[in-house]
């Protein structure tokens, strides 16, 4: 179960600690947990959900907001920083778009991405609690997490030596599909707004990974959490209309 506690220990910030330094192949086999950690963090925020039941939408909606970003630690939206900083700062260069991504400090364009996207997740879990929706925040981090192992299933990965290497060398190819389906056939039991979500996060994936591969030629960490937190807004926008 090692791979199970990398995936968890990588993902969120719940308090997990790994006996010893975990091999290549470990971690690479931790990606057909990613869609279970996210399934996870849903089923915590159902609970958080149930528990703020008596208090006022919005700020059951705030808090909400603030533990789905405590329990990752706000890792992705890093990696959407970096993203934001590194797309208009590359001026459409690959070697400049990299070398930004590795700068850990954050421009005025990463600080109004965030903020919009912080904003519409707000909005959205707004919608959703006050028509009695809350069940379908399930759907949002247990979707997004299972795009990074199809990310890394279908694209390379163009920094060498970064966090993602591993992932993507050691990776359980034959494996992750059937993991991947099943997943998917999980979250159908949801009903219609199961199949908007997918329909949703597919396009999302398509397009974003079209724009990395004609940026970078593939994807990095920082991209790999940009998709996931664009992609999460979107689903959940989507949900709430």
């Amino acid at each position: 179960m090692t791979p199970w506690w990398i995936a968890l220990q990588f993902l969120t910030r719940l308090p997990v600690t790994l006996a010893g330094l975990p091999t290549a192949e470990q971690s690479g086999r931790s990606l057909l947990f990613y869609p279970l950690v996210g399934l996870l963090i849903g089923l915590l925020l159902l609970a958080a959900q149930h528990l703020l039941a008596d208090a006022n939408v919005l700020l059951q909606a705030a808090l909400l907001l603030a533990l789905w970003v405590g329990i990752s630690g706000g890792l992705h939206l890093d990696g959407l920083a970096d993203s934001a900083d590194a797309w208009v700062g590359g001026f459409g260069d690959k070697e400049r778009t990299l070398s930004i991504m590795k700068d850990p400090s954050s421009g005025p364009i990463a600080v109004v991405v965030l903020v919009l996207l912080l904003l519409l997740k707000f909005a959205a879990l707004v919608a959703l609690l006050e028509h009695d929706n809350g069940l379908l925040v399930l759907l949002v981090p247990w979707l997004a997490r299972a795009l990074l192992p199809l990310l890394f299933l279908t694209t390379s990965y163009v920094r060498a030596g970064g966090l993602g290497q591993a992932l993507a060398e050691h990776l359980p190819r034959q494996q992750l599909p059937w993991i991947l389906a099943a997943h998917g056939l999980g979250m159908l039991l949801l009903g219609w707004p199961a199949v908007l979500a997918l329909l949703v996060a597919g396009v999302v994936f398509l397009w974003l990974r079209s724009v990395m591969l004609k940026r970078l030629g593939g994807t990095t960490g920082d991209t790999a959490g940009a998709l996931l937190e664009l992609a999460e807004c979107a689903v959940l926008v989507a949900l709430a209309l």
